[in-house]
């Protein structure tokens, strides 16, 4: 603030001497509360464009991935329906994510116009775009299997939007060692909320999951551990702009990535300090 201040009284001083030197840092003074406003409600606004967007493209994109196997199982509409609950839409919100989703699973389905909207909104929000496929990738995986034809397309939506090979294995392993769905859901629905959330997972899909080779130091491990919770904590992506419905989304990420570490400490008998 201070330093717009100034800035105003050396433009002052520019144009009318001391006197104008005054008049200009207290114009800046006065006007700064009412700049901070707009900026802020401009920043408001292109989020909420951007979660607008999201949802959209979100559940459009899911019926899309959900057909790529040829047919929607009954597992997949369920994992969508699940994701309606978790980011608690209800009434018009929620038809429209249906209708999004219906209009995945049309043959006419534009993906790659879809993608590219998408990536122009978050442009300036990656983490809506690692919470897009992360979506994507679980409800391929919510089955227990994964056809060839889903993850080319799973493929072709990372490079879309920027992303690497490198994230979509790690959010592969992420989702199987959670025996896939939203909620720790099983493939079959069935073995409740528990068994899905406590599936171990492969020891390779641990060291995927915090992206370290198995022959990696303890430190090295709690290190690569250590960034990632920093990097996708809640509240930190909160801060950044993240609503609350998404929260469980960020929370299960990171319960996720807790698992795969403790599977790891698990196996080595524990992790040196």
């Amino acid at each position: 603030m201070q330093f717009f201040i100034v800035v105003g009284g050396l433009i002052g001083l520019a144009v009318n001497g001391w006197r104008g030197a005054l008049i200009g840092g207290l114009l800046v003074w006065a006007l700064l509360p009412l700049l901070g406003k707009l900026l802020l409600r401009t920043a408001v606004k292109k989020i909420a464009a951007v979660q607008t967007q999201f949802l959209d493209s979100t559940f459009a994109v899911m019926g899309a991935v959900c057909k790529a196997d040829g047919h929607v199982s009954e597992t997949e509409i369920r994992v969508a329906e699940a994701l309606f609950d978790q980011l608690r839409l209800t009434g018009e919100a929620r038809e429209s994510a249906k209708r999004a989703f219906n209009r995945g699973k049309s043959a006419d389905f534009d993906l790659d116009a879809e993608l590219a909207r998408f990536a122009q909104a978050s442009r300036t929000q990656p983490m809506f775009r690692q919470m897009f496929l992360q979506v994507q990738v679980s409800a391929i995986i919510a089955d227990g299997q994964m056809h060839a034809a889903e993850h080319a397309m799973l493929t072709r939506i990372a490079r879309a939007l920027g992303l690497s090979e490198r994230d979509l294995a790690m959010l592969e392993a992420m989702m199987r060692s959670g025996a896939g769905g939203f909620n720790g859901g099983g493939a079959g629905g069935g073995g409740g909320a528990s068994a899905g959330r406590d599936a171990p997972g492969s020891l390779d899909d641990a060291y995927q999951v915090i992206g370290v080779a198995a022959s990696a130091s303890d430190a090295d491990l709690k290190r690569a551990y250590r960034k990632l919770m920093s990097e996708n904590h809640p509240d930190k992506l909160a801060a950044k702009g993240l609503p609350e419905s998404m929260r469980a989304l960020a929370e299960e990420k990171t319960r996720r990535i807790t698992a795969a570490y403790q599977r790891i400490e698990r196996a080595r008998g524990g992790v040196k300090s």
